[in-house]
């Protein structure tokens, strides 16, 4: 979530308006999902080694949780809660790691990362005042 409030803070801090603002969120999110949805599984591969080599264990809490919302709720799931617990990177390389092809990883990480964008942005948008008066 810290990476995907960056954009609306961002835009706000620059003066754009809210609907640039979302469509820079959303096009940040989208730049590293075809990124990585390109090289998913190679990266996965790469990774796994990476953590084999310095001898960590592939269960973790982490690892764990990830694999209980892909088996409940499968690339929705992930998708859904990639902007505001996974990063767009682990989001798409999970996705990828467990079979979903490249069109369903992009159009759910487009859906998501336009609510998710239209909601945060709103948020910074509508009540941003209100945290400013603290810093």
């Amino acid at each position: 979530m810290v990476k995907f409030i960056g954009g609306p803070l961002t835009g706000v801090s620059l003066g754009l308006s809210y609907f640039e603002t979302v469509m820079l969120t959303v096009a940040g999110m989208m730049t590293s999902v075809i990124i990585f949805s390109i090289i998913g599984r190679a990266f996965a591969k790469w990774w796994s080694a990476r953590q084999k080599a310095k001898n960590k264990s592939a269960f973790n809490k982490k690892n764990r949780r990830i694999i209980k919302i892909w088996r409940s709720f499968g690339v929705v799931g992930v998708a859904f809660l990639t902007p505001v617990i996974f990063t767009p990177i682990l989001g798409t390389v999970v996705a990828a790691l467990f079979g979903a092809s490249r069109k369903q990883i992009f159009i759910h990480m487009l859906w998501s990362s336009i609510v998710w964008s239209a909601v945060l942005n709103l948020m910074v948008f509508e009540f941003g005042h209100l945290a400013a008066r603290f810093f």
